[in-house]
């Protein structure tokens, strides 16, 4: 679209010209040269803003509920909020991210690759403080974790592995598995440097410390999908969600209906003046065979075929047969 000039833009753009401090001609000149706009092709832009919106859907879902599972787990105020959904090289990522931190690799089947969660020190050391008994505080280690201390964490990051499995399944049914377990970033290695990567941040605070989990998405994992984060597709897939449950509803209220069932002993006709002489022990004939099946209708619609008998001292029909052979369920 072609930029729109005020007023006072024109007024100073002639105003330049007639006095020469700008000449017309230069500016013929540089419309017609060519735009240049810079690429990086280190940085290159593989998702586009519509599908970066539809990832940062999912993981604000995923923050809520890693936010309430972490509550019950640690009985404690926890609060996880996305914070940016960017796309940048997996070198940048790695080069971004403490040199000792946590760091959690899930397997995604069906979807290849691996994700990778980091935690930083400050939360996982607040989370560690918290499970052992503490009010949550942060510890400066400048150490490792202790072997206790990892299977500690790992244990409670693979028990939230069921938020991310419910976060994913508005787009693909996953099986996310914790395969391990690291603190040192350079071991890292998944995927080439150059590769691009989705990298979802999200501010953490557990009592009064405050830090950043990051959520590495390769794109290997995402190519499958990608159809699938478009907005076109999250509102289709709304639209029939409502269609499914309006049927469901219009179903239940159905089978709540009440009909009238009948069953057709048999069926004659006669005069009026042979009504008219009807006496007591008189026969009526009707055309009802007695090796025939009988006609059983709802709604005064014939149904089914049934023949009579008796159950627990009642009358009764049982069902033979559907008229026409023709089922619902087959329909």
């Amino acid at each position: 679209m072609d930029e729109v000039l005020s007023q006072n833009e024109i007024d100073a753009l002639l105003s330049a010209i007639t006095s020469g401090e700008m000449d017309a001609e230069e500016l013929k000149k540089e419309e017609q040269e060519k735009k240049v706009r810079v690429y990086d092709f280190k940085r290159a832009l593989r998702f586009s803003k519509d599908q970066i919106r539809s990832i940062s859907r999912i993981h604000e879902n995923y923050a809520r509920m890693l936010t309430t599972f972490f509550s019950s787990q640690l009985r404690s105020y926890v609060n996880i909020t996305v914070t940016s959904v960017d796309q940048v090289p997996y070198e940048e990522f790695i080069r971004s991210i403490p040199k000792m931190t946590v760091l959690n690799v899930y397997s995604v089947a069906p979807l290849d690759g691996n994700l990778i969660m980091e935690v930083n020190p400050n939360i996982a050391y607040a989370l560690l403080d918290r499970i052992l008994g503490g009010k949550g505080n942060t510890i400066n280690k400048s150490d490792g974790l202790t072997e206790i201390e990892q299977l500690l964490l790992s244990q409670i990051f693979e028990k939230a592995v069921g938020t991310l499995q419910e976060a994913w399944s508005s787009i693909i049914e996953v099986t996310p598995v914790l395969e391990e377990f690291e603190e040192n970033p350079q071991f890292m290695q998944r995927v080439s440097p150059n590769e691009t990567v989705v990298v979802v941040s999200m501010t953490t605070a557990i009592g009064e410390t405050t830090g950043m989990i990051n959520i590495c998405i390769p794109h290997i994992i995402l190519e499958p999908i990608i159809p699938k984060l478009s907005a076109s597709y999250w509102m289709q897939s709304r639209k029939t969600n409502r269609d499914s449950d309006a049927f469901m509803k219009l179903s239940k209220n159905l089978k709540q209906a009440e009909v009238e069932v009948r069953t057709v002993l048999g069926e004659t006709t006669i005069s009026i003046n042979e009504f008219l002489k009807f006496d007591k022990n008189d026969v009526i004939a009707l055309d009802q065979q007695i090796d025939q099946p009988l006609t059983l209708t709802v709604n005064n619609e014939p149904k089914f075929l049934a023949q009579p008998g008796k159950y627990k001292n009642k009358m009764s029909v049982q069902i033979l047969e559907e008229i026409n052979g023709v089922n619902e369920d087959d329909e």
